[in-house]
């Protein structure tokens, strides 16, 4: 005779059966592309921007900068002087320029690449993406 604990230990022993669903992504939402490639392109203008303000500091306080500058006025004459050249603003306004030209690059291919794969689609018929329930 079978107790109540050994048919609840026979079932626990029972691995479940985990469920496999496989789909077909055929559509991405065009705005919803632009707006996460727009999110995407601030986050990496952000970074650039600090990294160009970080890696200059450092240039600077290590005396990589000055250094630099002593073998120009060495080669090219004394003269000229780079450190008015490479002035922090001038690395930042830079820094400022390449960020923005980024965002407006990322953001306008992030909308290119939505339009052309729901043109794609068309054809090939979309991506085939298997999941799974453990």
């Amino acid at each position: 005779m079978s107790t109540v604990a050994d048919k609840l230990a026979k079932k626990s022993a029972k691995k479940p059966s985990s469920k496999q669903v496989r789909l077909k992504l055929v559509y991405i939402d065009f705005w919803s592309a632009v707006k996460l490639s727009f999110l995407l392109a601030i986050a990496v203008a952000i970074i650039t921007i600090v990294a160009a303000f970080l890696i200059y500091t450092v240039i600077e306080r290590t005396g990589v900068l000055e250094s630099i500058n002593g073998l120009y006025q060495a080669v090219a004459g004394e003269g000229d002087d780079l450190t008015a050249l490479f002035g922090l603003n001038r690395i930042m306004g830079f820094a400022l320029v390449a960020a923005v030209l980024n965002l407006i690059v990322v953001t306008a291919l992030g909308a290119l690449s939505a339009a052309l794969y729901n043109l794609s689609v068309k054809i090939t018929g979309g991506v085939l993406v298997g999941f799974t329930n453990n």
